[in-house]
């Protein structure tokens, strides 16, 4: 059976907030809904050096997480 690539024809985006340039360069994550349901995420400067899956459950955690301010402490 042929394997097919998930990522051919993903459609990747990125935030607003990444910016162009400034303090962290445009620096950002890339995400992708992909068709079997799992997201895409990885590098924007370096989408070659790979990609992480997420289950929609687990970005919707992550999410919920970030939103309530769990990871402030990061940024």
């Amino acid at each position: 059976m042929p394997q097919t690539d998930p990522l051919a024809d993903a459609r990747w985006r990125k935030s607003s907030f990444s910016g162009g340039g400034g303090e962290t360069g445009g620096d950002c994550v890339e995400t992708a809904a992909l068709p079997d349901g799992r997201i895409a995420v990885r590098n924007s400067k370096h989408p070659e050096a790979g990609t992480v899956f997420f289950t929609r459950t687990e970005i919707a955690a992550w999410l919920k997480g970030v939103k309530a301010g769990e990871f402030d402490d990061l940024a």
